[in-house]
């Protein structure tokens, strides 16, 4: 096998799940440029044991490698917040002018209502302890089977079972959403 068709396979079979890894990678970081890093890093190393790599599912072992680095990152910086002291004009340009750019699609109303859904969610999901969110994420947002999330997460099918279970409890009574009486 030459090297440019393992490229293009590796192209074909793994870069195809870059937005999953980079969903799950912004979840578990909850900072998008760590989880731009971690994703990068996570690619490189994928690329660098692609040939090497026997199984049948790219996207889980991805999202694996994903999954370890962003772990890795989040054990260096525990404890470290970083804080912005001010709005620097290079990083947005409309946010320093304090000008949003609103969707025509829509009206104010609804994409406030949707722009405060949205936070609603991410702060609780945010709350949720990372084992749990990273459970959530990988089965709700991404859609992975149980057994996928098991391979991913390295714990049993069971784990992963009892995992979603706690975070759907959890995610409902921070919700305040009460369960139906039986």
């Amino acid at each position: 096998m030459s090297d440019d068709s393992g490229a293009a396979r590796f192209k074909a079979e793994v870069l195809v799940h870059l937005d999953a890894a980079a969903n799950l990678a912004r979840w578990l970081l909850r900072n998008p440029v760590e989880a731009e890093d971690v994703v990068q890093e996570a690619v490189l190393r994928a690329f660098s044991y692609y040939p090497s790599f026997r199984g049948v599912n790219a996207r889980a072992w991805l999202l694996q490698i994903v999954r370890n680095a962003a772990y890795a990152v989040m054990k260096k910086t525990r404890g470290i917040h970083m804080v912005k002291l001010h709005e620097d004009a290079s990083d947005n340009a409309e946010s320093a002018w304090g000008i949003d750019l609103v969707d025509p699609a829509g009206d104010p109303e609804s994409l406030l209502m949707q722009q405060e859904t949205r936070r609603e969610i991410d702060a609780l999901l945010g709350a949720l302890p990372v084992e749990l969110r990273e459970c959530i994420i990988l089965r709700e947002f991404e859609e992975l089977s149980y057994r996928e999330i098991a391979e991913i997460t390295a714990v049993p099918i069971g784990t992963v079972m009892s995992r979603l279970w706690r975070a759907r409890r959890l995610l409902s009574e921070a919700a305040g959403v009460k369960e139906p009486a039986r």
